[in-house]
């Protein structure tokens, strides 16, 4: 079983045009990712447009990515589904393809209750053998699953081994990392919450920053982790203004795909209803990267 801990960028899915996926772009960004350093990668997540990709895309991004990184460093794969029967579908064939583990977040129309959520993780993780993260988020799937149903998952089902925390309150972090010690281990799954969180206790961050600034998030990271404190400040203080456009903009997908193909990677456009950044939201992105000194075409 693999160390999963570090920056795990959570990638996008490269398009050509709406319909065509770029597989060689996206070969082409993982090994840009791990040219940069960065601890692991994350794909098929709400930044890779897991919902607008049909079952086949989804199954092929996952055999493309686990070739492609070769074992080099840890590849999780978000294998979310409104079934419990689909979720389960998704996670053994990530398993299957060789996949280091699978990150997973209730049902996001159903609005689950938390013995529904409790026995959906518990269903799913049970069906394969690697390791579970499961993935707290309500502002996406309009349910903030409670402390106690983390670490009761956490605590009856062996292969529930993390929760990516993305409430935005850095107390549920705080509890989990403190009463689930031994069992579970937190990684910060919000843009502006990743020092705070490490103070706390996670000892990962799943980022949508890492794409564009992988380099800067992963040196920032290893600041923490060597307690240079100040130098690990400096980082994130540069990086802020960037979580906080794409935490608060709605168009993240679309703000990480246009900084890829400014930087000469692969991106391309969204499938819709996503649509691409206006003018205003392109000047703030220029902006953003070249404050952190991110060279563009």
């Amino acid at each position: 079983m693999v160390k999963i801990e570090g920056v795990f960028p959570v990638l996008i899915t490269p398009m050509v045009n709406e319909k065509e996926i770029d597989w060689e772009g996206f070969k082409n960004n993982i090994e840009h990712f791990i040219d940069s350093g960065v601890a692991g990668l994350a794909i098929n997540g709400s930044t890779g447009e897991f919902v607008s990709l049909t079952k086949e895309e989804r199954y092929k991004a996952v055999e493309v990515a686990v070739a492609q990184v070769n074992g080099r460093i840890p590849l999780i794969v978000g294998t979310a589904a409104e079934t419990t029967a689909d979720a389960i579908e998704y996670t053994q064939q990530a398993e299957k393809a060789g996949a280091d583990a699978a990150l997973l977040i209730n049902s996001y129309y159903a609005h689950p209750k938390e013995n529904e959520i409790y026995e959906h993780f518990k269903a799913v993780a049970e069906s394969v053998e690697f390791p579970v993260m499961i993935y707290n988020n309500p502002f996406t799937s309009g349910v903030d699953i409670s402390t106690e149903t983390i670490l009761k998952v956490g605590r009856d089902v062996k292969n529930i081994t993390h929760v990516k925390e993305s409430s935005g309150g850095i107390g549920k972090a705080r509890d989990i990392a403190r009463q689930g010690e031994g069992f579970i281990k937190v990684f910060c799954g919000s843009e502006d919450l990743a020092i705070e969180s490490f103070l706390v206790g996670a000892t990962g961050w799943i980022c949508v920053s890492g794409n564009i600034a992988p380099r800067l998030v992963t040196d920032m990271y290893n600041h923490v982790q060597n307690n240079e404190m100040d130098e690990a400040w400096a980082l994130y203080d540069r990086l802020l203004p960037l979580c906080a456009f794409l935490e608060g903009s709605g168009k993240y997908v679309q703000i990480v795909k246009r900084a890829m193909d400014l930087q000469g990677l692969a991106g391309g456009p969204c499938r819709r209803p996503r649509l691409p950044l206006n003018e205003e939201e392109e000047a703030t992105l220029k902006e953003l990267l070249q404050s952190l000194e991110i060279v563009t075409n």
